[in-house]
């Protein structure tokens, strides 16, 4: 309700959600659109597009985008816009789904990346970075306290072997900061 008051959608409006996850926000606006009406659906997760096109791929009003919403001014479409929206975050269903390598709740591979087609895992990344790179994005991104400390101990780890898992990870961290 927050959103939809923010966004103001109009019957003939154009809006980007930039952010679609699993549909929600987007299935209210298109119920305040009209036949002329416009939602542009953009994700970068790739399981968030093929959920936008089984559920709102057959509506004319409504055109969908594999990218990530920092390339919307690259989308001819996204121009002249009412509104747009963009849900930050990691959504439940990433969450949800450990093969994601978001959620320390189960064993899985160390991913997390929101386009797993897209960059660096998180295991490359623990394997490539220095100890201060590390500490830096726990702390700025993970808002951690003991990122140095963190940082340190994968760096030491990674002398041994690698990490490969979401458990390991969170077994490490757990021993680090007892």
């Amino acid at each position: 309700d927050a959103v939809l008051a923010g966004l103001a959608p109009q019957p003939d409006g154009r809006y980007l959600d930039g952010t679609f996850g699993r549909g929600g926000h987007a299935r209210a606006i298109l119920e305040c659109l009209g036949a002329n009406g416009r939602l542009l659906l953009m994700d970068r997760d790739p399981e968030a597009i093929a959920h936008a096109g089984r559920e709102f791929g057959g509506d004319p009003r409504v055109a969908i985008r594999h990218a990530n919403f920092s390339g919307m001014a690259e989308w001819d479409q996204a121009r002249d816009l009412d509104g747009v929206l963009l849900d930050l975050g990691v959504s439940s269903p990433q969450l949800d789904d450990a093969a994601r390598g978001f959620s320390f709740q189960s064993d899985a591979p160390l991913d997390m990346r929101m386009d797993p087609t897209m960059g660096e895992s998180a295991a490359d990344f623990l394997a490539r970075a220095d100890e201060s790179e590390i500490a830096d994005v726990l702390f700025r991104y993970g808002e951690e306290r003991m990122s140095r400390r963190i940082a340190r101990a994968i760096v030491a780890r990674r002398t041994e072997s690698p990490l490969h898992t979401t458990r390991e990870l969170a077994e490490l961290v757990e021993r680090t900061l007892g």
